[in-house]
């Protein structure tokens, strides 16, 4: 474990910093940005609002290194769906991680941790929003260039843009996370991806 000791006046305050983050990654998860206070997070990691000043900087700092946390261990299935061989293969693997990432999550099941920041996000966090956006337009233009070699090599008709592809999966994938939000079985979830699979354009 990887224990870490914060400068602070007084005694110095040890903890492991990766648990700390694990743990805010949790709170903003739940709350958003916005609604994640600093009593919040300190709470939920154990730690003093000096220590976290000390090791993250500040709010917005550990919000980033959150998101990262987040994208590199709850969205790894992400890089693994765009090497699937045909689009509707990419849906499938992007569809079916959703669903896995509310099952093996022991809270509460809830949306994609961007969406819940852009949603909650005022105009004094544009900084958040700014970043939140360049990470999710980057992810859709990686999806929307899979999606024009997919089309070039006739998984689905020519008159079908990608993009416009890349905006229905994705409108699908954000709607399951707020359906699990709201209560939606797993079951339910899965019964989504089926349909969504069973008129998704091409082979």
């Amino acid at each position: 474990m990887k224990i870490e000791s914060c400068s602070l006046r007084g005694r110095p305050r040890e903890f492991d910093p990766d648990a700390a983050l694990a743990a805010a990654l949790q709170v903003f998860w739940q709350r958003g940005y916005d609604g994640a206070s600093l009593s919040d997070l300190t709470e939920a990691m154990g730690i003093t609002k000096p220590s976290l000043y000390s090791c993250f900087g500040n709010k917005e700092e550990l919000f980033r290194r959150a998101l990262e946390l987040y994208e590199r261990d709850k969205l790894c299935y992400t890089r693994s769906a765009l090497e699937a061989e045909t689009a509707k293969g990419v849906a499938e693997r992007f569809l079916r991680g959703t669903v896995a990432l509310q099952r093996d999550d022991d809270k509460d099941t809830r949306a994609c941790l961007g969406v819940i920041s852009l949603v909650a996000c005022t105009t004094q966090a544009e900084s958040i929003r700014d970043q939140v956006k360049a990470r999710q337009a980057s992810s859709t233009r990686a999806l929307i260039e899979r999606f024009e070699r997919a089309q070039q090599e006739g998984d689905f008709p020519a008159d079908l843009k990608p993009d416009a592809l890349a905006a229905y999966l994705y409108a699908v994938l954000q709607g399951m996370g707020v359906q699990s939000s709201s209560g939606a079985s797993i079951e339910q979830l899965e019964q989504l991806v089926e349909t969504t699979l069973a008129v998704w354009p091409g082979r």
